[in-house]
């Protein structure tokens, strides 16, 4: 296992974070790793999704799937599927968006919350712990990589 820790002091450096860690997913083979995103409200996890997605080529817009509980992306023939299992309290909620033929598939996996989910979804790949001091000022953000 190896890990990396970053202070992350404003939004930028977040993108940045996710647009590196996408690049090492995809340049090191990963391309159909399991990735966890940790943390509470606001610690910045779809702000790291949209800098992975935008540093894998991705021009859009990045939503956060909170209601639709997954949105996904065709990147340069690359699949991405970003979950978010804050509002889901049992499986067969996401059966409907095809849930086991997505996990069992090629892609990269991306889900926040997993925490909230992590009995029935397969060993993270990759898990990233985010996490917010808001007792400074300005606000800041540590994020802790960790490699499987």
């Amino acid at each position: 296992m190896h890990r990396e820790t970053s202070h992350l002091a404003a939004e930028a450096d977040t993108l940045a974070l996710g647009r590196s860690l996408g690049q090492q997913l995809v340049n090191g083979q990963r391309a159909r790793a399991v990735v966890f995103l940790e943390g509470q409200l606001g610690a910045g996890k779809t702000t790291l999704v949209r800098g992975l997605l935008h540093g894998l080529g991705h021009s859009g817009v990045v939503k956060s799937p909170t209601y639709t509980l997954l949105e996904p992306y065709t990147l340069d023939g690359q699949e991405v599927y970003h979950f978010d299992l804050y509002r889901v309290s049992d499986p067969q909620e996401l059966e409907f968006v095809g849930f086991d033929e997505i996990v069992d598939g090629p892609g990269l996996k991306i889900f926040e919350w997993a925490e909230r989910a992590s009995d029935w979804l397969p060993a993270p790949d990759v898990r990233v712990r985010l996490s917010v001091n808001a007792d400074t000022h300005p606000v800041s953000r540590e994020a802790s990589v960790e490699f499987a």
